[in-house]
């Protein structure tokens, strides 16, 4: 889907300023221990699969979404693993948006990892040792989902 309307409508009238944006990311597991990745069409690189809540939409039932939409692959949301908001990101076209994540560990229930939708060229499986190339918040979000600390979150000072 790229780009969800409601976004659009927003440009339209705010144009390529800072939009400052909820997102969520999905670390889903398979049984084997695998990660599900996706390769993004619009910069080609691997990723965590990851999308913006409709308005009203709960962040788990995003993660849910999006896994779906873009891969097949039926998930259930097992915790949050991490809440953190990350650079600025202009996009190729100027605009300007800022995301603040919600990481979701998940577990795959089901569906055949395919491609999807128009957003991925490729989708797979990949041992959590044999990660491909990514951009570091990818493995930073992985190895938080493999462990079993409390979600991580910017820590903050009283003074």
């Amino acid at each position: 889907m790229g780009t969800p309307d409601f976004i659009r409508t927003i440009r339209a009238s705010a144009g390529q300023q800072l939009l400052w944006l909820p997102g969520v990311s999905a670390v889903v597991f398979d049984d084997r221990g695998r990660v599900l990745l996706g390769r993004r069409a619009d910069n080609r690189k691997w990723a965590l699969i990851s999308g913006i809540p409709d308005p009203g939409e709960q962040p788990a039932a995003c993660a849910v979404r999006e896994v779906h939409e873009e891969t097949a692959v039926r998930c259930v949301p097992e915790r949050i693993v991490m809440v953190q908001s990350g650079r600025p990101v202009t996009f190729p076209n100027g605009d300007v948006c800022q995301f603040m994540d919600i990481t979701f560990r998940c577990r795959s229930v089901g569906g055949e990892a395919r491609v999807n939708d128009d957003e991925s060229l490729d989708v797979g499986w990949f041992e959590v040792d044999a990660l491909p190339r990514m951009d570091e918040r990818h493995y930073v979000r992985i190895k938080q989902a493999l462990s079993d600390e409390p979600t991580w979150f910017e820590p903050t000072s009283l003074e």
